[in-house]
């Protein structure tokens, strides 16, 4: 589902460590700038679906992929577009592909990753009418996915994506909220922490938080996501909190 843009400045002021935050105090107004899209593409297919848990991690994880890309730094051929994105309202969008229409998408610049189960590609932004034809017809619907056995707890010292255990997301608004808040972390990280997460593969899971400890975490200083509320939720509504090991050591 698209997942309209939401990051912490709707309530937390703390700036984001890294230079490449849109919250650097030289961005232009996120509001007043021309709007791009993050697209974001889970494969399902009608045999195989991947499970709900697998496809949020792997969106996430894709995030982070695509913002440590040679292409999207630097002079690299995608960093404009990652600007231009930045400077205005972080969107995301995931749409489903299956058959043909995943092999179309995967002709596209972009980059697929794997989870356990799930594939999802994520491509340089663009802008917001300016879908390319192979990624503007697939579904936006038709995502809600179910995890089939009961989600372990997440491991010992991984970041952890908590999301809020009051609101209803279908799995496509999920994946990419969960990809807003992998993303708060990295800004909010040092060079070295990048690298260390880089080279982990960007492990990280995905869980919903227990009610006991959502007021908590939200309170906590850890970056949070707010939703604009353009679709399924309230606008303001905090999603997902950021729970990186790095992070929690600096509250």
């Amino acid at each position: 589902m698209s997942s309209p843009d939401t990051h912490h400045d709707d309530s937390t002021p703390v700036p984001a460590a890294g230079a490449d935050s849109p919250f650097r105090p030289e961005r232009i107004a996120r509001d007043e700038a021309p709007q791009f899209v993050l697209p974001l593409v889970v494969r399902i297919e009608k045999a195989e679906p991947p499970a709900r848990t697998d496809a949020l991690e792997t969106a996430a994880r894709a995030v982070l992929v695509l913002l440590s890309d040679e292409r999207a730094l630097g002079e690299g051929e995608w960093a404009a577009a990652v600007r231009d994105w930045q400077d205005a309202r972080i969107r995301k969008v995931v749409r489903r592909a299956r058959g043909a229409e995943w092999r179309k998408a995967e002709t596209l610049p972009g980059v697929t990753v794997h989870g356990a189960a799930a594939e999802v590609r994520v491509f340089p932004p663009v802008p917001l009418d300016g879908w390319p034809k192979e990624l503007a017809k697939l579904q936006v619907s038709g995502t809600d996915l179910d995890d089939p056995e009961p989600v372990a707890p997440a491991p010992e010292g991984v970041p952890v994506l908590w999301l809020n255990p009051d609101l209803e997301m279908s799995a496509g608004k999920a994946m990419a909220q969960a990809g807003h808040a992998a993303q708060l972390a990295w800004w909010e990280l040092t060079g070295a922490e990048r690298s260390a997460w880089r080279d982990s593969g960007f492990r990280l899971a995905v869980r919903t938080a227990p009610r006991e400890r959502w007021a908590r975490l939200s309170g906590s200083g850890l970056p949070v996501v707010r939703d604009a509320g353009f679709t399924e939720i309230a606008p303001g509504s905090a999603t997902v909190v950021s729970d990186h090991p790095a992070l929690r050591a600096r509250l």
